[in-house]
This record gives structure tokens, C-alpha cells and sequence, in this order.
């Protein structure tokens, strides 16, 4: 069995405080505790520290600086892989043979470097990147960002076709499976979903007495999320609503201080996010954008009691009958009506359990360190 592994992660992974962060971290907790030894290289940028978390996990772990400078825009590479293209990484995974894992697109620019050619490479995405920025762009209201996020799309779909030298392409979703599959057909695809927190339920029967939307709030998926729901389903009700998550733009701030039940939490820590979770009666769940998997999802699956979604958030995963299916305001309106006045049972944790099997942690674990042989 191979013992060591090289993961370049396109963040500093902790705290796992939103989605990549908690595939990536997650990932190497379950992989350390099967004996492999992870030497862990990460770009850091904005207000992440060096974590003590990581060193405890990891055989080894480097920290790269990420060049953000606004020239790098000017490049014909896409701004995020160009901004993280450091020389000491190259001269770091040039230290061993060990297998190499690139977390997501932005981190592979040495895919396909020739003194890599002999190494197992694998290429973990967590988005179709080009689609996911494009829909991006069309929920951003900032017309300088729009522009950037389109350019940025049409740049990542170029530099795709740099995962063809990776001999494995991990899958977080059946539908971006498929993808990859007829994109790339001689590429290997295998069915990955993403990695989190929970080695077994850990959800409170009985009732709670709120419901809870909660994202990485600065991401425009999640902002116009909230405020689709705001608009078209918390604002037809009276029972209390919680919005809780990272940088809340300032108008979705004063889109919830107009009503009187709906209270924003900004920037919780991930004990107090996590408390959130468990003790919401029902977690709300929606978005536009039909892409990857979304880690909130499981978030709330494993550690939440009742759920209601849309087909969007669902897209891609056998987790159908794990929610309320809702797909236009009045039913949601209708779902949460009937479910607020019912108490969460055992019998729903364990019917929760065997439905979402497919995510359990040791299984994909094991998957992942056979494609290392």
C-alpha cells in the first residue's frame, strides 16, 4: 500500500469553515487515520493563518504565498492558476515519488510539467470551474466583477484540458461524472463525492424552533439564494428564520433587517455554525446553479433535522428522498408549514442513515487510497 501522498490544496484547508476547505481538510483526517502520511502544500491569501490543526494530520505541510497582483489578471493562464504558480512547490514535490493529488483546477499548473511525467497524478474537482464561474457572472450584480468572472470562464474552460495528463479525475457529483466522462474519455473518471465531518449521525429528535439558510454569504450563489428565499418564501411566514454565514454583502444585510423574524449571523465560528445546524427544525435549502455537490447539504444531512431543497441542490446525487422536495415558493411555503408542528424521530434518523450510505467517509477513504497503488 502506498504510505505517502502529496496534496496541493488551492487553500489554506482550516478551518473547514466552507465547502472546498471541508473536502480538502476532511480528506486528510480520514486518509491519516488509515496510515497515509500526507504532506500537505497550500496557497495562503486573505485572512487565513498557518494552522496548528494541519500540522497535527499531516506528515509535513508547506505554505506558498499567492500572488494576487492585479498583472496577473493580464495573463492568458486563468487568474487563479496563475496567481498560485510558486517555484518552491515544483522543487517540494521534487523531493520524493509519492503520488499527487491536485485539489481542483486551480491548482494545476504543473499537471503537466515534464519532470512530473513518471508521477501518479490525480485530479480531484469540486466544480465544472468554467460553468460554475459563468453562473457566477450571471447572479453578480457588480458589473466589474460579472466581467471578470466571464473572462475567468472562458479562460478555466482553455486550461481544462490540461486534466487530460492526470491519471485519475475524481468526481464529487454522478452529473459532473458524466461529464468528465464524455469530455474525457481517456482520463479515468471515478465517483468521489466530497469529504466531511461526520463519521455517523448526529442529529437531535424532537423539535427545534427555527429554521436556518446558512453559506459562505460573500459567494454570489449563496447571497441570491438567501434572497430568493427571503423574498419568496421567509417573508410569507412568521415563524423565526436564522441566516447564518461568512461576509454578508451589504445588501442582503438590509434585505433581512426589513423583517422583523428573520435574524443574519454573520461570521459564527465553526462551534457556534455547527450548534446552529443541529438545533434549526428545519434547514432551507436552494440554488440556481445545478453544479457539484454541495457541502452544505451533507452538512445538514448528517448533523440536521428536517430538510427541505430544491431539485438544483440535489442535482447529481441519489439524496432525493433524504429532503422535501420544493421547487417553487408556495412549496416551500407548504413544506415548512407541515413540518414545523411535527417532532424529528428516531425512525427518521434511521431512514436519514440508509439513504445517504453513499457519503460515508471510511468507504470513500478507501476508494482513494487504492487508486494510489
Amino acid at each position: 500500500m502506498q504510505s505517502h501522498l502529496h496534496i496541493i490544496s488551492f487553500d489554506i484547508p482550516y478551518p473547514a469553515n466552507y465547502g472546498g476547505a471541508i473536502d480538502v481538510f476532511h480528506k486528510i483526517r480520514c486518509l491519516q487515520a488509515q496510515g497515509i502520511k500526507v504532506i500537505l502544500h497550500c496557497f495562503e491569501y486573505g485572512n487565513r493563518k498557518h494552522a496548528r490543526e494541519l500540522e497535527k494530520i499531516c506528515e509535513c505541510v508547506y505554505y506558498y504565498k499567492r500572488d494576487t497582483s492585479l498583472i496577473n489578471h493580464f495573463s492568458s493562464l486563468p487568474f487563479n492558476v496563475k496567481s498560485r504558480i510558486h517555484p518552491d512547490l515544483k522543487k517540494n514535490l521534487l523531493k520524493d515519488t509519492y503520488p499527487i493529488l491536485f485539489e481542483v483546477l486551480h491548482t494545476c499548473y504543473l499537471l503537466n510539467d515534464p519532470d512530473l511525467k513518471d508521477r501518479k497524478k490525480l485530479f480531484r474537482h469540486s466544480n465544472i470551474e468554467h460553468e460554475y464561474f459563468s453562473e457566477l457572472a450571471n447572479g453578480e450584480k457588480s458589473l466589474l466583477k460579472k466581467i471578470y468572472l466571464q473572462r475567468e470562464a472562458s479562460k478555466l474552460k482553455r486550461f481544462e484540458k490540461q486534466i487530460v495528463h492526470a491519471d485519475y479525475i475524481l468526481s464529487v457529483s454522478e452529473t459532473d461524472l458524466v461529464y468528465f466522462k464524455n469530455t474525457y474519455p481517456n482520463t479515468p473518471s471515478v465517483y468521489l463525492p466530497s469529504f466531511h465531518p461526520f463519521d455517523d449521525l448526529q442529529i437531535k429528535t424532537g423539535q427545534g424552533d427555527y429554521i436556518l439558510y446558512h453559506g459562505n454569504l460573500s459567494i454570489s450563489e449563496n447571497y441570491n439564494a438567501a434572497l430568493w428565499l427571503i423574498k419568496h418564501v421567509f417573508s410569507k411566514i412568521t415563524i423565526p428564520v436564522i441566516i447564518a454565514g461568512l461576509n454578508p454583502p451589504k445588501h442582503l444585510i438590509e434585505a433581512i433587517q426589513i423583517h422583523q423574524h428573520i435574524t443574519l449571523k454573520p461570521n459564527c465560528s465553526e462551534p457556534e455554525m455547527q450548534a446552529l445546524i443541529t438545533n434549526a427544525h428545519i434547514h432551507c435549502l436552494y440554488t440556481a446553479q445545478a453544479t457539484g455537490l454541495k457541502l452544505k447539504l451533507l452538512n445538514v444531512l448528517y448533523s440536521g433535522r428536517f430538510v427541505i431543497a430544491n431539485s438544483n441542490m440535489l442535482a447529481g446525487t441519489d439524496l432525493k428522498e433524504s429532503c422535501v422536495l420544493a421547487n417553487n415558493p408556495q412549496e416551500y411555503v407548504e413544506a415548512i408549514e407541515s413540518l414545523f408542528s411535527e417532532k424529528f424521530t428516531q425512525e427518521e434518523t434511521e431512514k436519514r442513515k440508509s439513504i445517504i450510505a453513499s457519503m460515508n467517509n471510511s468507504e470513500k477513504t478507501k476508494k482513494l487510497i487504492a487508486l494510489l497503488a
